[in-house]
């Protein structure tokens, strides 16, 4: 039987109310997360203490903690919560089994960063199924990098499973995702409340004039009512905040002790483990009478010794610290380290024997090193920045430190610390340089002036160009491959800035190609001498034996684009998916599958783009980061759908400058045309067209030719065809040569024109593209008095238009139908009307054949969860079994 809290809370009600819901709702196996938020000492350690002890008695409780000094160590607080269950790790499948083991260090390897998450709740799924979980994460704030990402992502994931997650976290430090999950509140006590707590304690009477004082100052905060008075009483001449009040009554109480027993605090609070073994063999290192000393700082009430070495409250631990002199504070890193066993721990060892040394020291800047490689390894990128940001403050030489520097640099940059880094950068004196390294800098700089905004994103290309040009003479290989870095970034800056004429004009002097043409030479050629000569040399580079788009697959998807090539940009995104599969990389995976589901709108299958946009937020969601919007965007532009596709440009414009932002407006154009409020569409299209962005602009043309036409802007919808024929007829693909037909025959009036766009279009697999050359074909028909034929080529636009799923385009058709005399026949609702994003891509994934723990691991759930999701998917369709989905329309 479970111990009793052996405190009552006073003012804690509601907050009591709430937590006992959470873990009545996770017995039932409705799992669920609760985020506790206030200042110190307001109570939310008090509150988790009670959670544990009033537990019902089949609840496992396992407990975490951030700590203040431990945030270079990664997936220290993840470990933490995932020792007590560890031995259900076998029950796990290899690939998640070696990921846990290897990011807490148990095994070497670099795990997929992003199925960590999935591993631990696995792991906590596999506990849970024995006796539900009670999961308790203090301090949270102080959470490592890699745990806040891996237990934020597993508490979102939890719904389907017997587990109550519960963090407790100050409210002014903010968390990445910890704002996104369910929060409380915790505030200060009213009056009558501090009064009835204040009266609970026995250890000092204070008369009237010193309670008042007291809670007046306290405000409400139960930790200062209950540790000032210990501190006998308050009497500072200024007010001061409250957590630095009942720090320095901590530390009050600790100037009272033996002299040892201080250096035992000293020694406890510098070890974030709070391992006794550990700090009992430290102890012995310097001489402290162990017994003696723990018996003094257990009488004092500040710490406990049992299974673990625990502080009475985190603000005692930070007093300890903080309060020990600085030789004292290094002997016990420096006594904790010899204590740590080099090869069990060797990154604690090393942070411990980091935090000891005052001056340069090359023996431990190059532990620190090796401990960033591993920490990389594991999937702690901010982990790796601290190390070797340390280990460049205490490099020897000069060159050793500004490579540790630049490295440490890299890895802030990667774990989103833009600001930081920039920081960091600052620091170093670029007059003593040398070219190459002058340009790392540069290329640094630009790559955080991009990340950083609107402000300073412009400049990103332009320094990432003076590093290719340092880097011309020394290193012609690299300076190449900076050219086409500063082209990317441009073209995600938009040519309405005049980024890419800049790029394009000092790419003109770039060393020559080893093997010209290369895509560097192909893409100043296009700039310079137009489609005519850029196409073929483009083609060459991109087709050829050696495929040149392998190593820069993001600016090759613009340029199949712009190659109006289909195939070839099929070719690239099956290329994305299967590589981004096979090697776990986030980054090509994510690629791929926004490509993949813009490939799939191109072609009209909406499930399918549905089910690549879910798998893409997932990986984004596993990894902490935002999902890619573009396709998301282009989906509901082309189905029509103007609330959402409007949120959608809302949401990306608020994202800042880059590609995302800029390339709403291609797709504003399609679904404003396709609602057919023309206006708007002329002026969406002439926004993305003068952008002059590889693929968006060429792929815009079209509808603003339309959008002109029906404006009654026929000079721009002249010299908007005369662009669209410069780029479609180099390319001489079905596709160009079709849209070209259709954008001609809506300038000329031509109906061998109409025809021609229809016939060359029913040769791809562009069926949206298909559908509107009927659609167009048989408006002009019915203009031209030819009622009955307009019906057949407008029956055949809506029946295509509505099996697609183009709802804003099919109710053109249905007008223009209901205008030659007949109705247009209703369609029954899509699948994918009736599921949401992830639902779809489960439903296809099944109707394939997959079992559920391989979509599970697709979408990152837990595969109860999977099962919940197919509960609805049935309910929603009307089907009773797997084998059903197979036989249902958009899951094939």
């Amino acid at each position: 039987m479970r111990t009793k809290s052996p405190r009552s809370l006073v003012g804690r009600s509601a907050e009591l109310d709430r937590l006992r819901a959470l873990v009545g709702a996770a017995e039932q196996g409705d799992g669920g997360v609760l985020v506790l938020r206030g200042d110190p000492g307001i109570g939310k350690s008090a509150l988790l203490d009670h959670l544990e002890h009033a537990a019902p008695d089949r609840f496992q409780t396992i407990r975490a903690s951030g700590a203040e000094f431990e945030g270079e160590l990664p997936f220290a607080a993840l470990h933490q919560l995932c020792v007590p269950v560890l031995a259900h790790l076998d029950a796990l499948s290899a690939p998640y089994r070696d990921s846990l083991q290897v990011a807490f260090g148990l095994a070497d390897g670099a795990p997929d960063p992003f199925r960590i998450g999935l591993a631990a709740l696995d792991l906590l799924a596999a506990a849970a199924a024995r006796r539900p979980l009670l999961c308790i994460v203090d301090d949270a704030h102080w959470m490592d990098d890699a745990s806040a990402r891996a237990l934020t992502f597993l508490a979102r994931r939890i719904a389907a499973e017997p587990i109550a997650m519960v963090f407790a976290a100050r409210g002014q430090d903010p968390v990445r995702g910890l704002d996104e999950l369910p929060g409380l509140a915790v505030g200060g006590l009213g009056d009558a409340q501090a009064r009835a707590l204040l009266a609970e304690e026995k250890t000092t009477m204070l008369d009237e004039r010193v309670r008042d004082r007291v809670l007046a100052e306290a405000r409400g905060n139960p930790l200062a009512l209950i540790e000032l008075p210990k501190a006998g009483g308050f009497a500072l001449p200024t007010p001061s905040p409250v957590a630095g009040r009942v720090e320095r009554s901590f530390q009050t109480r600790m100037a009272g002790l033996p002299l040892d027993a201080r250096l035992l605090l000293i020694l406890a609070s510098a070890d974030p483990t709070g391992d006794p073994t550990l700090l009992w063999t430290a102890a012995g290192r310097l001489d402290i009478d162990v017994p003696a000393a723990s018996a003094a700082a257990e009488a004092s009430g500040l710490v406990r010794f049992d299974t673990r070495a625990r502080f009475c409250h985190p603000l005692a631990r930070s007093a300890a610290y903080r309060a020990a002199e600085p030789e004292r504070r290094h002997a016990a890193h420096r006594a904790l380290a010899d204590a740590t066993d080099p090869a069990a721990a060797p990154d604690r060892r090393a942070w411990h024997r980091a935090q000891a040394t005052t001056g340069p020291d090359e023996q431990v800047a190059t532990e620190l090193e090796s401990s960033a490689s591993r920490a990389q390894a594991r999937g702690g990128v901010a982990a790796a920045a601290a190390f070797l940001e340390r280990a460049a403050a205490l490099s020897l030489a000069p060159g050793r430190q500004t490579e540790r520097t630049l490295a440490a640099v890299r890895a802030t940059l990667a774990a989103g610390g833009a600001d930081a880094a920039a920081d960091m950068l600052a620091s170093i004196d670029t007059e003593t340089l040398d070219d190459a390294r002058h340009a790392s800098v540069d290329l640094l700089r630009g790559q955080i002036a991009f990340v950083g905004g609107a402000d300073g994103a412009a400049s990103g290309p332009d320094l990432i160009l003076r590093a290719a040009q340092r880097l011309a003479a020394g290193d012609p290989e690299r300076s190449r491959e900076s050219f086409v870095a500063a082209l990317e970034m441009g073209l995600v800056v938009g040519r309405a800035a005049g980024v890419m004429e800049r790029v394009l004009d000092a790419a003109r002097a770039a060393p020559p190609a080893a093997r010209p043409p290369d895509l560097l030479d192909a893409l100043v050629l296009l700039s310079t001498a137009g489609h005519r000569d850029g196409v073929p040399a483009l083609r060459q580079v991109l087709t050829g034996d050696d495929a040149g788009w392998t190593r820069v697959p993001a600016l090759a998807t613009m340029v199949a684009g712009e190659l109006w090539d289909f195939d070839l940009h099929t070719a690239i995104v099956e290329w994305l998916v299967r590589a981004g599969r096979d090697t776990g990389s986030p980054l090509t995976i994510r690629l791929g599958l926004s490509q993949a589901a813009v490939s799939a709108v191109l072609t009209g299958d909406f499930g399918r783009a549905m089910a690549a946009i879910a798998e893409e937020e997932a990986i984004a969601d596993a990894l902490g980061d935002v999902p890619q919007l573009y396709s998301r965007v282009q989906l509901a532009a082309v189905r029509g759908r103007r609330q959402e596709a409007l949120d959608l440009f809302a949401e990306a414009a608020s994202r800042g400058i880059g590609q995302l932002a800029a390339d709403t407006s291609g797709p504003a154009a399609v679904l404003y045309n396709g609602l057919g409020e023309y206006p708007a569409a002329l002026d969406a299209a002439r926004r993305t067209v003068d952008g002059g962005a590889l693929f968006q602009a060429g792929f815009t043309l079209p509808e603003l030719v339309e959008a002109a036409v029906r404006c009654g802007e026929h000079g721009v919808a002249e010299s908007a065809l005369e662009s669209l024929v410069e780029r479609t007829a180099p390319s001489g693909t079905g596709y160009a040569l079709g849209i070209a037909a259709g954008a001609r025959a809506l300038v000329r009036g031509a109906e061998d024109d109409y025809r021609e766009s229809v016939e060359r279009l029913a040769d791809t697999p562009l069926a949206p593209d298909l559908a509107r050359a009927h659609l167009r074909y048989g408006e002009w028909l019915r203009r031209a008095g030819r009622r009955r034929d307009a019906r057949d080529q407008l029956r055949t636009a809506h029946e295509q238009l509505s099996r697609i799923g183009m709802e804003a385009f099919a109710q053109r058709a249905a007008d223009e139908l209901r205008a030659t005399g007949e109705v247009a026949r209703s369609r029954s609702a899509h699948t994918y009307d009736r599921l949401t994003m992830q639902e779809m891509h489960i439903a296809r994934q099944v109707a394939a054949g997959a079992m559920t723990k391989e979509v599970a691991a697709r979408l990152f759930l837990s595969p109860r969860t999977v099962d919940a999701h197919l509960r609805s998917i049935f309910r929603k369709l009307g089907v009773t079994s797997r084998k059903q989905l197979k036989d249902l329309p958009d899951l094939g």
